[in-house]
C-alpha cells in the first residue's frame, strides 16, 4: 500500500514558475514508476509526467516538454514536477500516481494503482 500526498500548487501569474511535490508512504517506494497527471475543469485527466523506478527515465506530454522536469529522490521517497514557463492552460488539478508494475505505455492512467488528492494548479493571464 502507498499512500500519495501532493503539495506545491497555488496562483501564479503566466509566465511564472511553481514546483510540485508527492511525498509517498511505505517501504518500496523505490519500486515505483511514478507520474503526474492533470486535469481541468470539465475535460478529461491527461498525461503530464512520468519518471522510471530509478530517476533514469522521464517521458512528457508534448504540450508541457521543455518547460516541465520531473525528478524523484528515492532516499525521500518523493517526486517532484518543476515546472516553468507556466501558462493559463496549465490550470489544472495535478495527480500524482504510482504503480510497480507499469507495463506498457506509462502515459494511461488507468495502468496506476495508486493516486494522491491533487493540488490545484491557477494560472493568470
Amino acid at each position: 500500500q502507498v499512500r500519495l500526498v501532493e503539495s506545491g500548487g497555488g496562483l501564479v501569474q503566466a509566465g511564472g514558475s511553481l514546483r510540485l511535490s508527492c511525498a509517498a508512504s511505505g517501504r518500496t517506494f523505490s519500486r515505483y514508476t511514478m507520474a503526474w497527471f492533470r486535469q481541468a475543469s470539465g475535460k478529461k485527466r491527461e498525461f503530464v509526467s512520468a519518471i522510471s523506478q530509478s530517476g533514469g527515465n522521464t517521458d512528457y506530454a508534448d504540450s508541457v516538454k521543455g518547460r516541465f522536469a520531473m525528478s524523484r529522490d528515492n532516499a525521500k521517497m518523493t517526486v517532484y514536477l518543476q515546472m516553468n514557463s507556466l501558462k493559463p492552460e496549465d490550470t489544472a488539478v495535478y495527480y500524482c500516481a504510482a504503480d510497480p508494475a507499469v507495463t506498457g505505455d506509462w502515459r494511461v492512467a488507468t495502468l496506476y494503482t495508486y493516486w494522491g488528492q491533487g493540488t490545484q494548479v491557477t494560472v493568470s493571464s
